[in-house]
């Protein structure tokens, strides 16, 4: 497949500038990609290239069989599939209407999805084919979804077979496929998707992305276009993202790491996108050395993972260029590795949630190893942070709190939950983020733990990440999760859940006695336990609370 080249900074800087910054929506920004870019390539998979021009007409073809379903400007449309091209003509299809996107999780349940569908009202589900051995609409079976009025099928992955569709189940719509729902929009004028285009404005709400609903049902939470488009710009500036690029996009396009600071952002800078439905470390390394990956954003475990992969020395890994991840645990020596085993020139981490459309903080260009390892950077511009103790009360510099944030980048608020809404944004704005953060004289901030997930070891605050920042040091831990188990005597204690290196033969023991010697006595672990894999969710974060049962 042929390799689009790296266009100089100052081509970069100059086509940026005179359009497609210019651009407060994502519709819009990729109509004016289209003009700038036109033929270099914006989407890839391994049989398929679309330029830009070819992405923008197909997206327009998407949004006029959209108008022809009878979505209208202020409609939602949920998109429940693995990460493929049609999921991103689907997302932009209906936001060129005015309609907002619903992302769905591809490892919900029936239950848990059509909840969300029917408090989001969604209109229209574009839905995968037979993914995984799913098939999701037979998993909405008995579930009333009145408001649906369109359930379309996504082509099946390259190198799956098509399967028939099937019948229509309890209250949803027959499915039809997607090739008989593009063919519907044939006979609506483009003037009409044009004009829907033009009257986007940066206050048109975007999405409403739904948390995990790790305290209870998920709550959708609202942004808008404005608040996308300025987030991510900076997001690009601060990682170095340029026209030419190539992005294997991992995490998965529900979620804002994989959608926002994924898909969005290389239509934005004129990267080209290139999708990967499910993670496998082997396919990755494959996927860098065949497609010349330049951009590889993601948790720390999908790192873990190839640093561990047995044959990874086998693979050129020259083109990589940036690394992006972040967690509240991102171990230093893995930043190390990233450089040194893997190869990448730029590695940075970054702090954001989905309330905060994805981004609050970013390290920079020229930060050092020890700064990148040890902090989330500085906000983004046009973002204030406070550390606030128990009391309301701003902590010192090093003193932890819990971080709030103010500026454009906040949510428009919980959608249809103005209690929830009030809980979370104060009357000054400020959004309660429930993390643990400190920040040091240079105004770096560093993330030590959600609120929920300290505990207290005889009078002691323990912060896992620090525990897990600590561990991950030792020579003998690939992966690590701590948390804080009942004990009788000191109220909790650690228990340190290890994945070790591959032909590593350390000991429970043998942990628990280099713990003693590197950390205070009260963070030492008192279980270690060691498993083959930590359990993590689809967007590579370890899943605690599976852990704890």
């Amino acid at each position: 497949m042929t390799t689009a080249a790296h266009a100089p900074a100052s081509e970069v800087t100059t086509e940026i500038a005179s359009e497609v910054a210019s651009e407060a929506t994502g519709p819009g920004a990729l109509r004016a990609a289209a003009r700038v870019w036109q033929d270099r390539p914006a989407l890839e998979t391994p049989t398929r290239q679309w330029s830009f021009a070819q992405l923008w007409a197909d997206v327009m073809a998407t949004a006029k069989a959209l108008h022809a379903a009878g979505v209208r400007s202020g409609d939602r449309v949920a998109v429940w599939a693995p990460n493929q091209p049609e999921w991103i003509l689907a997302a932009l299809g209906a936001q060129c209407l005015g309609a907002a996107l619903v992302p769905l999780n591809t490892r919900l349940r029936g239950r848990e999805a059509a909840d969300i569908l029917r408090r989001s009202h969604a209109r229209v589900l574009f839905t995968a084919a037979p993914f995984l051995g799913t098939d999701y609409p037979t998993l909405l079976h008995g579930e009333p979804l009145p408001e649906l009025q369109q359930l379309v099928r996504l082509p099946p992955l390259e190198g799956d077979a098509a399967s028939a569709l099937a019948a229509a189940t309890g209250d949803l719509p027959v499915a039809v496929d997607w090739a008989a729902f593009i063919a519907s929009g044939e006979a609506v004028p483009t003037s009409i998707v044009t004009a829907a285009v033009d009257a986007l404005t940066p206050t048109t709400v975007a999405d409403i992305l739904f948390t995990s609903g790790t305290t209870g049902l998920p709550k959708g939470v609202v942004c808008t276009h404005g608040q996308n488009t300025r987030s991510y710009r900076a997001w690009a500036t601060a990682v170095s993202l340029r026209s030419g690029d190539r992005y294997l996009i991992v995490n998965p396009f529900f979620h804002v790491f994989g959608y926002k600071s994924g898909w969005l952002v290389c239509l934005l800078h004129g990267a080209t996108i290139l999708p990967m439905a499910v993670f496998d470390a082997g396919e990755v390394l494959r996927r860098i050395v065949a497609d010349r990956i330049t951009i590889l954003p993601g948790p720390p475990t999908l790192f873990q993972s190839l640093l561990a992969h047995p044959q990874r020395a086998q693979y050129d890994l020259s083109s990589l260029r940036v690394a992006i991840t972040g967690a509240a645990s991102v171990p230093p020596v893995l930043i190390q590795r990233m450089h040194d085993e893997l190869g990448f020139h730029i590695v940075l981490t970054g702090y954001g949630l989905t309330e905060s459309t994805g981004l609050v903080s970013m390290c920079r260009l020229g930060d050092s190893v020890e700064r990148i390892a040890s902090s989330c950077g500085t906000p983004i511009p046009g973002v204030e942070v406070r550390f606030v103790d128990p009391a309301g009360q701003d902590c010192a510099i090093g003193v932890p709190g819990e971080l709030w944030v103010r500026g454009f980048n906040v949510m428009q608020g919980y959608l249809d939950d103005p209690a929830a809404t009030a809980e979370a944004i104060d009357r000054d704005g400020w959004l309660h983020t429930g993390d643990i953060a400190v920040r040091d004289a240079e105004g770096y901030l560093r993330i030590t733990d959600r609120m929920k997930d300290m505990y207290i070891c005889g009078g002691f605050n323990c912060y896992p990440a620090e525990i897990e920042r600590l561990m991950s040091t030792h020579p003998a831990i690939a992966q690590v999760a701590v948390l804080g188990i009942p004990d009788e005597r000191m109220g909790e204690v650690g228990k340190a859940v290890i994945v070790k290196r591959p032909d590593s033969a350390v000991t429970a023991s043998e942990i628990t006695a280099w713990c003693r010697s590197e950390m205070a006595n009260y963070k030492v672990p008192r279980q270690v336990v060691f498993v083959a894999a930590l359990p993590v969710n689809a967007a590579g974060k370890v899943m605690k609370f599976q852990l704890r049962d």
